[in-house]
């Protein structure tokens, strides 16, 4: 039986400021990566309501300034979170692809 104690990427940042946070484990039923793969289900999923949000405001015409910084904002944010989800994504498939 092969041990695979590789680092995941965590859905999260670490202390200090956007720092990476990672796991190390090769149990991918344990807790923290349960946890890890929960979060960011809830990532997407915020990021996908959010698309729809900005569609909507898009299509209007009288969105405000305000509103279209607010949306930038959140849009950061869920690019950000869609992005570490997609780099942590692909590790693992990578890894998983080599055994």
């Amino acid at each position: 039986m092969t041990t695979r104690n590789e680092l995941r990427l965590l859905p999260w940042s670490g202390p200090g400021g956007g720092k990476p946070c990672y796991l190390s484990t090769d149990d991918s039923n344990g807790h923290m990566s349960r946890l890890a793969d929960n979060i960011e289900a809830v990532q997407l999923g915020m990021a996908a309501e959010l698309l729809e949000q900005v569609e909507e405001v898009l299509a209007g015409e009288d969105a405000d300034l305000e509103a279209l910084r607010l949306l930038v904002t959140d849009l950061t944010g869920a690019l950000r979170d869609a992005l570490r989800v997609a780099t942590s994504r692909g590790h693992l498939l990578m890894m998983s692809e080599a055994y």
